[in-house]
């Protein structure tokens, strides 16, 4: 019996009641934690209205950070969006992963056994009672399989589908008065897509298929590096895979320019070939999720890929509209955009919208579009990348606004803007425009369906509800 389920030989309505005590107490956990904090700010530019303070975004942080669970995995993923949030606040939310407190090991041993029965430390050869790491849904211990081989044990915290469920309801709030504070943007699919991401994460059976996906897509590149699943050592919450020894990508800035090129162009690779002939991202760009292992000979320096959960899969013809509107910037054809724009579910497109939507489209797109040897985004810091420009393009939605983002937006810039943030981290030269030409090279939509719907059928990723 799962040790967050209810006692034996209750009913459906004893669980749902169960179900809805949790919530309950979830609501009351952030509007205490949060509540204060959200009033003092009220009339600062939380969302986009005038000034705050750091103190504010600091204790903001600590309130979140001791909640664990999707309302903090939330914070960080807006953190990652240019505007968004003020700079203070992204800076503090941003540090959350890193500053998740670990669940203590008597709670380990109770959801171990609810997961793998009373005998389950007989089926490890060694499990290490402090976590190696905790995140915001969970958390990691090493261990060994009887065979000695060294594992990543991710072990879900309990409750996570009724804060999922709370959390979900606090988040529509905050974007609905969001809405009515600044109506350049209607966050309706914004809410919708983190919805559905964030329930797809606490299926770590899911999170497997990606793995097994990810790993077949990069059988044949030994640059990229992906954990290989222990079957029978996983359920739908608790995940067992191999450990992959590496190091922080931070820990490479002072390295030779050569070594960091090197490391950021298998960068590129990892995120955007399974994009361009695949139709899938790697969603999470926290630096927690990539690590880097020494490599030799033609090999260079190797990319481990952590962390399954924030997988986004496109229909091919988004992907599509990613080409088309790179092939339009590159021609200067506002016809060509503004028909990539349409394909993707912009709607009531005028001529003032299309040129302003393009402003952050050249922001993207920028050293693809360049053929030179540069960096990502020349002079500007990690943490102020795409702010600039983004609230260019939101001052200009006030006036034009408002607009709609298609859902596959939400994911696509978050990453892409990460991607271009670990490229600034290591201080990286490449000639973009090279390495993304080579990328979409032939592009060609239909072969794309077929290539997606026979690799995520191989790897058994189970169909978006």
């Amino acid at each position: 019996m799962s040790d967050d389920a209810p006692p034996p030989g209750k009913g459906p309505r004893d669980r749902e009641a169960n179900r809805f005590g949790r919530r309950v107490q979830r609501y009351a956990q952030v509007g205490a934690g949060v509540g204060g904090i959200a009033a003092r700010a009220a009339g600062a530019r939380l969302f986009g209205l005038d000034q705050v303070d750091g103190r504010t975004a600091k204790e903001l942080k600590a309130a979140l950070g001791g909640l664990k669970g999707p309302i903090m995995k939330v914070a960080q993923m807006i953190a990652t969006v240019p505007e968004m949030v003020p700079a203070e606040f992204a800076s503090e939310l941003s540090e959350l992963q890193s500053a998740a407190p670990p669940m203590g090991w008597p709670f380990v041993k109770r959801r171990m056994r609810a997961e793998l029965g009373p005998n389950w430390e007989q089926r490890f050869g060694s499990f290490e009672r402090e976590a190696a790491a905790a995140a915001s849904l969970g958390q990691v211990h090493r261990a060994t399989s009887l065979a000695g081989e060294a594992l990543a044990v991710k072990l879900q915290y309990p409750d996570m589908q009724s804060a999922v469920d709370a959390d979900l309801k606090q988040l529509s709030l905050i974007f609905s008065i969001h809405r009515r504070m600044d109506r350049a943007i209607d966050t309706s699919e914004i809410h919708a897509e983190i919805g559905e991401r964030l329930r797809e994460e606490l299926d770590y059976l899911r999170e497997a298929a990606h793995m097994r996906l990810y790993a077949d897509i990069f059988a044949d590149d030994p640059r990229i590096a992906v954990p290989r699943v222990f079957e029978d050592l996983t359920t739908k919450r608790l995940l067992t895979m191999s450990w992959l020894e590496g190091e922080p990508i931070l820990s490479f800035r002072e390295h030779p320019l050569e070594e960091r090129n090197s490391i950021a162009e298998t960068m590129f690779a990892a995120w955007w070939m399974p994009f361009s002939r695949y139709g899938v991202i790697h969603g999470d760009p926290h630096l927690g999720n990539y690590s880097v292992r020494t490599g030799s000979g033609s090999e260079g320096w190797g990319i481990n890929l952590l962390d399954y959960g924030c997988i986004r899969i496109f229909p091919p013809s988004f992907v599509a509209g990613v080409v088309e509107l790179y092939r339009a910037l590159e021609t200067d054809d506002r016809d060509r955009a503004a028909a990539a724009y349409e394909n993707w579910g912009f709607r009531n497109l005028s001529a003032d919208l299309i040129d302003t939507l393009n402003v952050w489209a050249r922001f993207i797109y920028a050293p693809m579009l360049d053929n030179r040897v540069r960096s990502v985004a020349d002079g500007i810091k990690p943490g102020d990348y795409g702010r600039k420009e983004a609230f260019g393009v939101h001052k200009r939605l006030r006036e034009l606004g408002p607009v709609t983002p298609p859902r596959e937006f939400v994911f696509m810039d978050r990453a892409a803007i990460g991607l271009g943030s670990v490229f600034l981290h290591l201080g990286a030269e490449l000639n973009f425009h090279r390495l993304f030409n080579e990328t979409i090279e032939a592009f060609d939509a239909t072969k794309l369906d077929k290539r997606q719907s026979a690799a995520l059928k191989k790897a058994e990723v189970p169909l978006a509800a």
